[in-house]
């Protein structure tokens, strides 16, 4: 079922069609939450409340062949509202990285998947590492592939700025991740 039919069946009250569309994005959004966040369990908060958001004004989606970049927008504005927040009431007592015990991966590391997993780890922390902007263009334009165009109308910028921005991001990226390869990276301390 293609996103314009899917929406019109959310908007006529088909509840197997809105389940089919949180499904469907349900991925994305929460990516897109994890990078503004940097946390699995905030990014699971601003996800959930993102769908509400969705819920609450299906009628606020202009264009029904671009649901992902509407879906998205609102994905960016729910982090948006939620670093505002979080940054207004930091939370009572910061536990130190030491003491959070991690959860063994079930499947047993291979070379490979443990070589993948560093890397991951290393793009992780150099994306936390951007400035905002960046980090916002690397993760609409790159990890969310929305085209810029899309970007430009759910940013209100000009296409060519959200083009520059974009060129920007990836090489503050590419340093951050040179200097993280050149000293070995910190995992653990994320600013």
């Amino acid at each position: 079922m293609n996103d314009a039919t899917l929406y019109r069946r959310c908007r006529e009250g088909d509840e197997l069609a809105w389940e089919t569309l949180v499904r469907r994005y349900q991925g994305r959004v929460c990516s897109v939450a994890f990078g503004y966040t940097g946390s699995e369990e905030e990014a699971l908060d601003v996800a959930q409340e993102v769908f509400v958001r969705a819920w609450k004004r299906l009628d606020g989606c202009r264009d029904p062949e671009r649901l992902a970049s509407w879906l998205l927008s609102i994905a960016r504005n729910c982090c948006l509202d939620h670093l505002r927040r979080r940054k207004a009431r930091p939370p009572a007592q910061d536990v130190p990285a030491e003491e959070i015990e991690t959860l063994a991966d079930p499947i047993a590391s291979t070379d490979a998947s443990t070589e993948l997993n560093e890397r991951r780890d290393v793009l992780e922390v150099a994306l936390h590492r951007l400035s905002p902007i960046n980090r916002e263009a690397i993760l609409l334009k790159d990890i969310q592939e929305l085209p810029l165009e899309e970007m430009a109308a759910m940013l209100d910028l000009p296409v060519g700025t959200v083009k520059s921005r974009c060129s920007r991001a990836r090489a503050e990226l590419a340093r951050v991740v040179a200097s993280l390869l050149n000293t070995g990276p910190d995992l653990e301390a994320t600013p």
